[in-house]
């Protein structure tokens, strides 16, 4: 399969999500992070933060199921012209295996509970290399989160997808 390298930089989509202080939480719970900032208001606030706060990898949950339809309709949101579910069936019709690669997070703010946040993805680069006799396929998608109120990004993530044939 030839890499299609034109959908570099094509949007992913624009969403709104909320950061819902039970999913925190909950989150918080399966990783197994007791830490009490992001369950209790007050230890937060301790903290010197505005609410329950998120743990480090909490990103992925906000890229990934806490955009709810209802609260697409604005103006700029899109489902995105480039859908890496998409392109993850593309490269699978030939068989082979799909990994989870790298991921990053990079937060510029807190990301507190209550908080409502745009984000912003795009393919942020598409490539292959060759392992012995199979080829490596790597989508990189890079979504952006900004504070739907003030405007100011909060979190940069970067997900790397990995197809091996």
């Amino acid at each position: 399969m030839t890499v299609d390298r034109s959908i570099i930089g094509t949007t992913t989509g624009r969403q709104r999500v909320v950061v819902e202080r039970g999913h925190v939480w909950r989150f918080a719970q399966a990783v197994k992070d007791d830490n009490p900032a992001y369950r209790d208001p007050e230890a937060a606030k301790a903290a010197g933060l505005d609410g329950p706060t998120v743990p480090p990898t909490y990103g992925f949950v906000l890229g990934n199921g806490a955009a709810y339809p209802e609260l697409q309709g604005f103006e700029g949101g899109t489902g995105g012209t480039t859908d890496v579910g998409k392109i993850s069936a593309e490269l699978r019709k030939d068989g082979g295996l799909i990994l989870h690669g790298e991921q990053e997070f990079e937060y510029h703010q807190p990301v507190v509970a209550g908080q409502v946040l745009i984000r912003e993805g795009r393919v942020a680069d598409y490539y292959q290399k060759q392992s012995g006799d199979r080829t490596m396929t790597f989508v990189v998608t890079e979504d952006r989160f900004f504070d739907e109120a003030s405007g100011q990004p909060v979190l940069t993530t970067r997900f790397n997808l990995i197809h091996r044939s």
